[in-house]
């Protein structure tokens, strides 16, 4: 049975398993690595259950030291959560908070809202990570993650909306004055494409015709790409139609660059949610923080040009 002092023991077993090694956490930590190594040997001792699996050259989880340091992240969430929440007369967030989100529009959109928090709040420290896959925010221990589409139905996990990416379907005016300009989406169905990939070919583009049926379009790929700026200049260089975020492409369609294709039916907006490991108490900063790009991250989504410069035109 844990005891109720075991509260440094857990700490340390925490820190061993984020830092891959008895002697990175013991560094994280300021203690010694035998320091570490006795506190994971205590909580053995009490659960009755090796928590790691030990060789010369590795360590890693048991299946039981995976469900308990899952359980173990969540208690020390729920604490960090009740000091902020009890400390007398702070009204703003402090301590480590880590998030992760998407590569492009993490620097475009999320990051100027966050460097502003993070002036705001001096108290308040960020780890940003920013990458496209799906990160396991229990494992990682990340506090937010930023998600594009549909989120499934993963256990111990809240959402929040933040906001939807408006779709536009665009293409360079060398490319149109080629190949024509599509009027319906049968039409554009037809024409080459510059599409998004992260391994699997051939993901449609759902459109929303007037009585609300969805629609998908599947365009002959002309060029698979896993990164939006490169779709962006690809498409700008006539290379094919595309369909970008509205934040991405608002520039180059002022400056004639891109020309944005209009159709009966309009492009499905993607929606953004913000998810978060369930725990009985929100803590502080990331409520504070959760509000704050609720609150900032629509209008950057919507106004055109606001999300950064768009490429250099064709020589």
């Amino acid at each position: 049975m844990i005891r109720a002092d075991s509260l440094g023991s857990i700490a340390a077993f925490v820190q061993a398993v984020k830092s891959g090694n008895f002697s990175s956490a013991a560094q994280r930590l300021h203690l010694s690595r035998s320091a570490v190594g006795k506190a994971v040997a205590r909580l053995e001792e009490q659960l009755g259950v090796p928590l790691f699996q030990r060789t010369t050259r590795s360590q890693k989880l048991t299946l039981e030291g995976e469900l308990f340091y899952q359980r173990c992240l969540r208690i020390l969430a729920e604490l960090e959560g009740a000091e902020d929440d009890l400390a007398p007369g702070r009204p703003t967030p402090r301590g480590r908070l880590r998030l992760s989100m998407p590569v492009l529009l993490g620097r475009r959109c999320l990051a100027p809202i966050l460097f502003e928090l993070a002036e705001r709040w001096p108290d308040l420290h960020f780890e940003l990570s920013f990458n496209d896959r799906k990160v396991d925010l229990l494992e990682e221990g990340i506090d937010l993650a930023i998600r594009s589409g549909p989120l499934d139905d993963t256990p111990g996990l809240r959402s929040r909306r933040l906001g939807e990416d408006l779709m536009v379907a665009c293409a360079a005016p060398a490319w149109l004055a080629r190949h024509g300009t599509p009027r319906t989406l049968d039409e554009l169905a037809r024409q080459p494409a510059v599409l998004y990939s992260r391994g699997v070919e051939g993901a449609g583009w759902v459109f929303e015709d007037p009585a609300g049926r969805m629609l998908e379009v599947r365009p002959p790929a002309r060029i698979l790409l896993d990164d939006l700026d490169a779709m962006l200049l690809a498409t700008c260089r006539g290379l094919g139609v595309t369909r970008l975020p509205n934040w991405l492409v608002a520039q180059a369609l002022r400056e004639g660059q891109l020309v944005a294709l209009s159709f009966a039916e309009r492009a499905r907006p993607i929606a953004l949610q913000a998810v978060w490991a369930d725990t009985r108490q929100l803590p502080v900063r990331v409520r504070l923080v959760l509000d704050a790009l609720i609150e900032r991250l629509p209008p950057l989504l919507a106004a055109p040009g606001m999300a950064g410069p768009a490429p250099s035109p064709t020589p």
